[in-house]
């Protein structure tokens, strides 16, 4: 296939499902990592069109869903100073604080931009010298490069003025994680075809090996999804546990050199919260002590702030995939898009958001008559 829309053909997606029937005899717990899969799987029905005995777990790989609430609360309280123009994402503004977001640090006068990119912060930085320059830094494998470049030209153009605030988490111990929690029902996943095209796919065989899971490497089309759950039932049915790359138009093994070479000059691994699940060790990324001048919790002294979470808000479950959002009392009541509780429902692709938008708002019936 050579075009995008030919991985939405529905004559091949029917092949698919009706593959993935034949060879589905037993009941089959599969959690998409990434919150782009989860969107895809939602906006086109494919959980429902799966066969009754396979359940898609959503997980915690929506970036914006899984910064803590300590770290919002930072860049909040950066953002206010007055001398301060913070840049972020468009979607971040709109992710709650313990009592405000972005978007009323704006309206009350701090000096909040969207961007589109990194890059554009550093330019900002050159342009308004007078001026401090923060760029909230978050996400997984697929974002850090070009923040990590971000900081290499700040420093090597002797920009003093910029600084980055860094909450980046990484995959593959958050997947650990998921399968240490006793509450783990999680029996495959599928794995977030973006992260390996920066990382490659060698730090998937080890956890598959030793949680005794399949792996599976897939995209975000429709026909990847499906490929990529076909592959996994397969080996769930035969009792294997591998990593499989269902995405190698994009995914190399080795990844991309370039971008690993930069990642691990500007950053090192650290322990690092995400949230509704808690601190994960050695899930993160902050600066190098090369780069460290340019950390902006250090430059800017939060590195003490800690917060709490709402007490009605239940997206931590939702990112541990424990519960569905339509499972919490506030979805769609007091937690709807223009009125979010929690990231879940602000992100482009957080879990909350898709069965909002897509109308996912009735309980299963097998937890409504509970």
């Amino acid at each position: 296939m050579k075009y995008l829309d030919e991985f939405s053909n529905p004559e091949l997606a029917a092949g698919l499902l009706d593959r993935i029937r034949k060879v589905t005899t037993k009941r089959w717990s599969i959690m998409e990592v990434c919150g782009g899969q989860t969107h895809s799987i939602i906006r086109h029905g494919i959980d429902q069109l799966l066969p009754d005995q396979i359940e898609m777990i959503h997980g915690p790989g929506c970036p914006v869903c899984v910064t803590p609430l300590e770290m919002i609360d930072k860049a909040l309280e950066i953002a206010a100073r007055p001398n301060v123009t913070f840049c972020s994402f468009g979607d971040m503004l709109r992710v709650p604080g313990s009592s405000k977001d972005l978007f009323r640090i704006k309206s009350e006068g701090g000096d909040v931009r969207v961007v589109y990119s990194p890059l554009d912060a550093l330019e900002i930085a050159r342009t308004e010298p007078d001026r401090e320059v923060v760029f909230f830094g978050i996400g997984f494998e697929t974002t850090a490069p070009a923040n990590a470049m971000t900081v290499y030209q700040a420093k090597r153009l002797g920009i003093r003025n910029f600084s980055l605030l860094v909450s980046h988490v990484l995959v593959p111990p958050a997947i650990a994680a998921i399968m240490e929690s006793p509450t783990c029902r999680v029996q495959g996943f599928l794995a977030a075809g973006h992260v390996c095209t920066v990382m490659g796919t060698q730090e998937y065989p080890p956890l598959a090996e030793k949680y005794r899971v399949p792996v599976v490497v897939t995209g975000f089309e429709p026909l990847d999804i499906l490929e990529g759950i076909r592959r996994t039932v397969i080996q769930l049915e035969s009792g294997k546990h591998e990593m499989d790359n269902a995405y190698p138009r994009v995914v190399a093994p080795e990844g991309n050199p370039a971008a690993k070479a930069m990642l691990a000059d500007v950053f090192e691994v650290t322990d690092r919260a995400w949230r509704g699940i808690g601190v994960i060790p050695a899930s993160g990324w902050k600066l190098s002590p090369r780069y460290r001048e340019y950390d902006a919790e250090d430059r800017f002294a939060v590195e003490d702030l800690h917060t709490s979470e709402s007490a009605i808000c239940r997206s931590g479950e939702v990112l541990q995939g424990l519960i569905k959002p339509n499972e919490c009392a506030a979805f769609g009541k007091q937690c709807t898009p223009r009125n979010p509780l929690g990231a879940t429902m602000v992100s482009s692709e957080g879990a909350c958001a898709a069965y909002y938008l897509y109308r996912r708002l009735d309980l299963p019936a097998e937890v409504a008559h509970a």
